[in-house]
């Protein structure tokens, strides 16, 4: 008897347009980053426009910028630094995945900061209006890894967790599709969350979308990183937590005084 549900295997390639292979995965970054550029420039118009369309729009090179150096960048350092370290040539090869999360925030907080400096807006403004669209992209970055068959679960019981499936990278043994738990944590539920604050006027008050963003990610990322495969290659984490959670709490931490930072001034202005 099988247990658990059989994983889909899809194609990673999404379509061709004759030599060039178009995948998925890379369709899931330039439609997260499409969604939440128009997200933004609505969330500009809102009090108190601290910036207008037009400079999120020219912001928009920055960020891709600070996405995909960051978390390649951040994937090689966190993750696998022997490996590239051997071979060098790897490291171009982004359309096969490996993108840190974390080494992308670090690399869009530098491209915020370097672009508010530089136009004279005020930093958190920026990264309030950044940190509510974020979200989406995290949600279609997820399903690309589902997609991928890449970054799943742990190894768990199929009668106990019937939506348990075998990847193909993962053996035969049934794991938590720990992918579909991140896509709908650090997602679609905090992307809901972010939403009901822009909408009860939260972006007025700087810092509190910012500080819920960086506490509610740090927090769910660290509760699935019970439910996710360790990443294979890491001698830095030690055996009690994995190098995501690692990586996550700091974000907990400053998520938390940022966000009592903000609510005290706001509490402060009346």
């Amino acid at each position: 008897m099988v247990l658990g549900l059989a994983y889909p295997s899809f194609d990673p390639i999404a379509f061709e347009v004759g030599p060039l292979a178009i995948r998925w995965y890379a369709l899931s970054y330039i439609t997260g980053i499409l969604l939440a550029w128009v997200y933004c420039r609505r969330l500009t118009r809102l009090p108190p426009q601290a910036m207008n369309p037009a400079a999120f729009d020219d912001f928009m090179a920055w960020a891709v910028l600070g996405i995909v150096l960051g978390g390649r960048r951040g994937f090689i350092l966190f993750y696998r630094p022997h490996f590239y370290l051997a071979e060098p040539l790897e490291i171009l090869k982004i359309w096969q995945g490996g993108m840190s999360f974390h080494g992308g925030f670090i690399g869009v907080l530098l491209a915020m900061l370097l672009f508010a400096r530089k136009r004279g807006l005020p930093y958190l403004a920026l990264t309030d209006i950044v940190g509510a669209a974020a979200p989406i992209g995290l949600f279609l970055g997820r399903i690309a890894n589902f997609v991928n068959g890449e970054l799943y679960g742990r190894v768990t019981d199929a009668e106990a967790v019937p939506w348990a499936m075998a990847f193909p990278g993962g053996g035969p043994q049934p794991r938590h599709p720990s992918q579909l738990y991140e896509a709908g944590l650090e997602g679609l539920v905090l992307f809901v969350i972010l939403l009901w604050m822009v909408r009860l006027g939260a972006l007025q008050h700087r810092g509190l979308i910012s500080g819920a963003f960086m506490l509610g990610y740090g927090m769910a990322r660290f509760v699935v990183e019970y439910f996710r495969e360790p990443d294979q290659g890491i001698a830095l984490a030690p055996t009690l937590f994995s190098m995501g959670q690692l990586l996550s709490t700091p974000m907990i931490l400053l998520g938390a005084a940022l966000l009592f930072w903000a609510a005290r001034s706001r509490a402060q202005s009346g």
